[in-house]
């Protein structure tokens, strides 16, 4: 097992821009203690405010993303020392992350590997991919907005069937109902995630962040002012500088080269 200070989450920025935060724990499939939360956290809290980083790519190994949580941890605890972990705190780190993140899922992304995947914005998964929900099957839930995220992105007949019966679904299944971006081979489950994130990445950075913060809050407003929040930030962009250079280049027929102000 994992000791908090031993690293169980490995970082690589590379050249295009892009981050790749990877969970290391094989012996355990990947499982989340708290450690790994902790450093999830602590990685993408610095990365949020790196202006080299504009894409990020979250992944777990060839054969598991991350087969749930680490059992042994709660087996045994008590209401309040659940409330007192605060897990909310480490997970807000990945969903209020201001940069795109792509999940890059092979093999199991199960309990609060399912809910991690979920966090991201795009997800990649490759033919073995397999999500679930199993919490029920402990006499559980899930806690990490398995039940709120999952029903916001494939609707109630499908979430319930999930979260109800603790089942796995495939990964072409979690494409038919919306659950995932793309399925590729599993070989190129990675690859092909690092392509859209360098692909991101090579895009405005502030017409990017401004997408992604509109799209996430707006999904949960009234239509009326979801979409007053997106003119406000539309003519916000107006402001900046890759906005007159992305119209220049269009018009004089080259390639725009964006600054990210």
């Amino acid at each position: 097992m994992s000791s908090p200070h031993q690293s169980v989450v490995a970082l690589q920025i590379r050249d295009d821009a892009v981050a790749v935060v990877r969970i290391e724990r094989p012996e355990v499939k990947n499982a989340l203690s708290v450690a790994v939360r902790e450093q999830l956290a602590e990685t993408f809290r610095a990365l949020a405010g790196n202006d080299r980083v504009r894409a990020i790519v979250l992944t777990g190994g060839e054969q598991y993303f991350v087969a749930g949580a680490d059992v042994r941890e709660f087996a045994g605890a008590s209401p309040i020392g659940m409330y007192r972990r605060h897990t909310e705190y480490l997970w807000e780190a990945i969903s209020r992350c201001p940069k795109p993140v792509i999940a890059a899922v092979n093999g199991f992304a199960l309990g609060g590997g399912c809910e991690l995947a979920m966090h991201c914005d795009i997800i990649v998964a490759g033919q073995s991919a397999r999500f679930g929900q199993p919490e029920v099957k402990l006499g559980l839930m899930p806690g990490a907005g398995g039940t709120q995220r999952l029903i916001r992105a494939v609707g109630k007949f499908q979430a319930m069937r999930i979260a109800l019966t603790g089942c796995l679904v495939t990964a072409p299944e979690a494409l038919a109902m919306g659950m995932v971006s793309e399925v590729v081979s599993d070989e190129r489950t990675l690859p092909r995630a690092l392509e859209l994130a360098a692909e991101i990445a090579a895009l405005p950075p502030l017409a990017v962040a401004q997408i992604k913060e509109v799209m996430l809050l707006g999904a949960d407003l009234p239509l009326d002012s979801a979409l007053a929040l997106e003119r406000k930030a539309f003519q916000l962009l107006f402001d900046s500088r890759d906005q007159k250079e992305g119209a220049s280049a269009f018009l004089e027929k080259r390639k725009a080269i964006y600054s990210g102000e």
